[in-house]
C-alpha cells in the first residue's frame, strides 16, 4: 500500500495547542487519528493525547499485519480511549474529566472505515470533488440537520461551539462509523 500523509495544526487564539495526530501502519493497513482537545475543559490536551496513544497502542497490538474487523476495531478502540480518559480523571482526582473530540480512518484491502465522536472531521476527496464528510455532533449541525437554520449559518451562530458528543464526557460517547468504501487511486 502507497500512501503519503502531511500534517498541519494551527494554534489559534489558544496559549497551547491541544490538537493531536498521528499514524500507524503495517504492510497491509494504515489508521490516522486526528483528536481536539475541548479547551473549555481542564486538560483537553492530555484527552487527545491519551485517545491518539490508546488508539495506536490497540492498532499496534492488533494488526498483524490486518485487522479482521476495521469498523468494529474504531468503535472499540474509541470507546477504550474514552475509559482510558476517564481513568486518568480518577487516578488524577480531577473534579470533571478532561474532554476531546476525534476522528479515526482505517485504510485496508482498497478500502476506507472511519469513525468519529464530536465536531472533528473527515473529508474523502477523489478528483477534487467530496465524496463525503462525517456530520458533525453539535448543536448547529441539528438545527441544520431539523432545518431550523440553513447551513451557512452555522459559522456566526451564537452556539457554534456547543459540541454535543464527545470522548471523556460523564456519558457514554456516541461513536459513528462508516464505510466499508471502495477507495481509488489518488483518493485523499
Amino acid at each position: 500500500m502507497r500512501f503519503a500523509i502531511y500534517q498541519d495544526t494551527a494554534l489559534g487564539a489558544r496559549a497551547s495547542n491541544q490538537d493531536r495526530m498521528g499514524y500507524c501502519f503495517t504492510r497491509d493497513s494504515l489508521m490516522m487519528v486526528v483528536a481536539d482537545g475541548m479547551g473549555g475543559h481542564v486538560r483537553g490536551e492530555i484527552a487527545a493525547q491519551i485517545a491518539l496513544q490508546t488508539t495506536a497502542g490497540l492498532f499496534q497490538q492488533q494488526a498483524r499485519p490486518r485487522l479482521a474487523d476495521p469498523g468494529g476495531f474504531l468503535d472499540r478502540a474509541l470507546r477504550r480511549a474514552h475509559r482510558e480518559i476517564l481513568r486518568y480523571q480518577a487516578t488524577e482526582r480531577l473534579p470533571e474529566s478532561p474532554r476531546t473530540t476525534v476522528v479515526a480512518a482505517l485504510v485496508q484491502d482498497g478500502c476506507a472505515w472511519w469513525a468519529h465522536a464530536g465536531d472533528s472531521r473527515l473529508y474523502w476527496l477523489r478528483e477534487k470533488a467530496l465524496q463525503s464528510r462525517t456530520l458533525d455532533h453539535s448543536k448547529v449541525q441539528s438545527l441544520v440537520s431539523l432545518g431550523l437554520i440553513r447551513a451557512d449559518e452555522q459559522d456566526s451562530h451564537p452556539e457554534r461551539n456547543k459540541v454535543l458528543n464527545c470522548l471523556g464526557s460523564p456519558f457514554e460517547p456516541m461513536i459513528e462509523c462508516a464505510g466499508p468504501v471502495q477507495l481509488a487511486p489518488g483518493d485523499q
